[in-house]
């Protein structure tokens, strides 16, 4: 038990630091916020299809755990983001979650450049499903593989 409260446990000078971290109010699907901002930022779009998304991305220092590999939290962010992006690709308004499952199969090191392909699977009514693979760009190891499901009327009935 104590493993796991040091592993979650964050620094008091960390804490003092993200205290002091300018975050402003943004509005509501007008503007990213502070933390889509945060995560996102490096991501660069190769490819857009309509469904399909291909994107690299190099693992940088805020994104890494205590080991120096990406964090899980941060690789199933990608999964929900990039997932919902290809959704929009089509066209579609953004959704809700209604699931994820991600394979986390290899670890991506600070300073690895990923492939992340992100595609529609199907519609069924309200209901989506997309699959995102991230792979280590030189190696071509697959460092994880997740399946997003999103719910939502396609159009509003107001």
């Amino acid at each position: 038990m104590e493993r796991a409260r040091e592993a979650l446990r964050v620094g008091d000078h960390l804490d003092e630091a993200v205290e002091r971290l300018p975050v402003r109010a943004h509005r509501a699907g007008e503007e990213a916020s502070f933390y889509e901002g945060f995560a996102l930022r490096g991501i660069r779009v190769q490819r857009i299809q309509r469904g399909f998304l291909c994107c690299s991305f190099t693992v940088p220092p805020r994104l890494t755990d205590v080991e120096g590999q990406m964090a899980s939290g941060a690789i199933a962010n990608l999964v929900d983001e990039l997932g919902a992006a290809a959704l929009t690709s089509q066209g579609h308004h953004i959704k809700v979650s209604v699931d994820m499952n991600i394979a986390f199969l290899s670890p991506a090191k600070l300073g690895d450049e990923l492939e992340i392909l992100s595609r529609v699977l199907g519609h069924k009514g309200g209901y989506s499903g997309t699959h995102v693979l991230l792979r280590n760009k030189t190696t071509g190891q697959v460092i994880a593989e997740g399946r997003h499901s999103m719910f939502g009327n396609l159009k509003s009935k107001i």
